[in-house]
């Protein structure tokens, strides 16, 4: 297909949904470009669920090394951006450009995805009000009181942002994040703007 697609992440991002989008993406045909505060390996964990414990458990996980910085990200390049969870949002939610970057790709009406934690960063982009959005069940505070409704659905559309609750999500998240993109092909036969549909 050739879209192209940025993906954020930084140290102590979600390796499995890194990994995961990287690879989907590609499988589709399109360009998957990691984004980061710098231009270097990451080194991303792997959060999971265990037995007894009242959240989630970390881990050492896969690195990937990400494509270019934040700062250099260019808004026009790209058809839509996918704000990655883990522990990298807790940080990333506070770099200025990345809120901005954020703000622009809805701006213009392009598709904006998170998943998991990556949704802070939709929160404190000012991006949760009046939508209604689903994320990790702990980030659900952060959703109602950035105004937004919090949905207990695996995954959900609002507009132009698609929001999942956690790699668990993946088959749900990727096929209304496909989904998306096949309705506006339709439309007109190659990728049309989301805030048209």
């Amino acid at each position: 297909m050739n879209r192209k697609i940025l993906i954020v992440t930084g140290d102590g991002g979600e390796s499995y949904e890194t990994l995961y989008a990287v690879h989907r993406f590609q499988e589709e045909g399109d360009i998957a470009v990691i984004a980061a505060p710098s231009k270097r390996r990451l080194n991303l964990v792997m959060h999971d669920f265990e037995i007894g414990w009242d959240t989630y458990v970390e881990r050492p996980g896969y690195c990937l090394a990400s494509d270019l910085t934040i700062d250099d990200v260019v808004v026009s390049d790209y058809d839509a951006i996918l704000l990655l969870g883990g522990r990298a949002p807790e940080y990333l939610r506070n770099h200025a450009a990345l809120l901005e970057v954020v703000r622009e790709f809805d701006r213009q009406g392009k598709w904006v995805f998170a998943i998991c934690h990556g949704i802070q960063i939709l929160v404190t982009a000012g991006l949760a009000k009046n939508r209604t959005l689903t994320a990790y069940e702990h980030v659900r505070t952060e959703i109602e009181m950035g105004g937004g409704t919090y949905s207990t659905q695996e995954a959900i559309r609002d507009g132009n942002i698609v929001t999942g609750q956690t790699w668990q999500s993946h088959p749900d998240f990727y096929r209304e994040v496909f989904a998306c993109f096949k309705k506006a092909e339709m439309a007109q036969g190659t990728l049309l703007e989301p805030s048209e549909n």
